[in-house]
């Protein structure tokens, strides 16, 4: 069974243009752009309250923004939501599953909803169901699911009509590291299959597992974009870590490369436990200059790397602010949004 037909013809599979959403004097969106091209994950990351939830129900068509544009699988958002819906997966922060129906059947039903015939849904609700490891719990309840059981089930419902966008809000809050595995597993095999994602999240590991690109938002503003190593390299540059073949040789290269001066290179220092020089770089050429003088100088070198900043790094050196700063700001957010609901 394949994928949902929808209207994209190549391109951007989410276009927004300056989307501004309020919650009386709190500006939860402020101006958003953004492009995911159709078949790529998406990753946007924040500090809680950042505005991420907010966006994915503008874009969802669950809020209507106040301002701006948003045309997702080829439809506006506000001026076409009944068609945007059919083509469209979501799954929100919590789970959300029909507690009197079993396992199987809200599965079910939604594929039916969704225009699957009924042996196509019968197909997907039991394939759905062994990829989120639910078969046992088919007949059950969903009322008798734990709640990582029921994130499972919410998460098979979104993706069961093969959606052309899917939205993901932190999907993985919750889940062992298993269950992870096999939610990004899935969300692979549906963007090979030519699904586009866009995905908030709080893991980092899960951003650099399955996104294309990064879009960090903070107080309702897109603050950096583009891929990992480029968030990267922008935040920190490169650290070059040279190993000498003689462990001793170690302050010696320090002084070295201190005394050298080269252009833009930073202070290098002895990581006595490792047994290793760490240089800050930016350049290939200042990489190039700094093992020369080196080699000038007779050192003998036994390995050198380069390592970029972690993805925490560049999250915490890109908000300035620690994710836990903005907790009461996202819970008046979450409040104002339950009302408007």
């Amino acid at each position: 069974m394949k994928r949902q037909e929808h209207t994209i013809r190549g391109g951007n599979a989410v276009e927004v243009r300056g989307l501004v959403k309020h919650f009386g004097d709190t500006k939860a969106v402020d101006g958003v752009d953004l492009e995911v091209p159709e078949g790529t994950v998406l990753g946007v990351l924040g500090p809680n309250g950042a505005g991420k939830t907010t966006l994915v129900r503008c874009l969802s068509t669950l809020l209507v923004p106040d301002a701006g544009t948003a045309m997702v699988a080829g439809y506006d958002v506000v001026k076409q939501p009944r068609q945007l819906r059919r083509t469209i997966g979501l799954t929100g922060q919590y789970a959300s599953v029909d507690e009197k129906l079993s396992g199987w059947e809200n599965l079910y039903m939604i594929g039916r909803l969704l225009d699957l015939s009924r042996k196509d849904a019968r197909r997907r609700a039991d394939e759905m169901l062994e990829r989120f490891s639910l078969t046992e719990a088919a007949k059950r309840a969903a009322r008798t699911y734990s709640g990582g059981m029921r994130r499972r089930l919410d998460l098979a419902a979104s993706m069961i009509g093969h959606p052309a966008v899917l939205y993901l809000d932190e999907p993985t809050t919750g889940l062992d590291p298993r269950t992870r595995n096999e939610v990004w597993d899935e969300v692979r095999r549906m963007v090979a299959d030519g699904s586009t994602v866009l995905l908030t999240t709080q893991y980092m590991e899960e951003a650099e597992q399955l996104a294309h690109d990064l879009t960090v938002i903070d107080r309702g503003k897109v603050i950096a974009e583009g891929r990992v190593n480029e968030l990267k390299a922008k935040v920190g540059g490169r650290t070059l870590q040279i190993r000498p073949s003689d462990p001793q040789e170690l302050h010696r290269m320090v002084g070295a490369i201190a005394q050298a001066g080269l252009d833009g290179v930073g202070s290098a220092t002895a990581d006595t436990t490792e047994g290793l020089v760490n240089v800050p770089i930016i350049s290939d050429e200042q990489l190039t200059a700094v093992i020369g003088l080196l080699g000038e100088r007779g050192f003998t070198i036994a390995g050198i790397d380069t390592h970029l900043p972690s993805l925490d790094e560049v999250f915490l050196a890109i908000t300035g602010q620690k994710t836990s700063v903005l907790e009461d700001e996202a819970t008046t957010i979450d409040a104002v949004e339950e009302v408007a609901a």
